[in-house]
């Protein structure tokens, strides 16, 4: 096997390693392994789900804003498969199936929702490893209760609130 083909080999392992951690990262609420998975500056497009534009953000927001939004939740389970990753360069696009769960029992209905569809991540290679920067989350279809995320982010808000007291 030539050097090239085995760098190949490894970059493709480090870049789906990125990608699964960014999910770990969120089921696990380690904000710092999530961080990791991005450069500085990292363009954001969730409007298939939430609406909007796409977003220009430093990760560091993107993390805090993420944090905020799912750590309410009494449980997530974001699967990550199917990884097809192409190379240009020293920048390489990793699209992957996925599917997250997210979990909070409630009085307002269902106590789940599920989100499936796909994520286009375009990944550079740095210093520090592969990292993403710019995310792209396609939603195709969703089963359950949307209003949980509400819920959810007004449990993270009282538990914030609980935890300055």
């Amino acid at each position: 096997m030539s050097d090239d083909a085995l760098q190949h080999i490894l970059d493709r392992q480090a870049i789906s390693d990125t990608v699964l951690r960014y999910a770990t990262g969120i089921d696990m609420r380690d904000w710092e392994a999530y961080r990791s998975c991005f450069t500085d500056e990292v363009e954001i497009d969730f409007s298939s789900w939430s609406g909007g534009e796409p977003q220009i953000m430093q990760a560091d927001d993107w993390t805090a804003a993420v944090r905020a939004g799912l750590s309410g939740f009494q449980a997530t389970q974001h699967i990550s498969s199917n990884h097809v990753i192409n190379f240009d360069s020293d920048e390489a696009t990793c699209v992957s199936y996925m599917q997250a769960q997210h979990y909070l029992p409630n009085e307002e209905g269902d106590n789940t929702l599920t989100l499936g569809g796909y994520y286009t991540n375009t990944l550079v290679r740095t210093p520090a490893g592969w990292r993403i920067r710019r995310c792209q989350l396609m939603v195709t279809w969703t089963t359950g209760n949307k209003h949980i995320f509400v819920l959810a982010q007004e449990r993270f808000a009282a538990m914030e609130a609980d935890r300055e007291d």
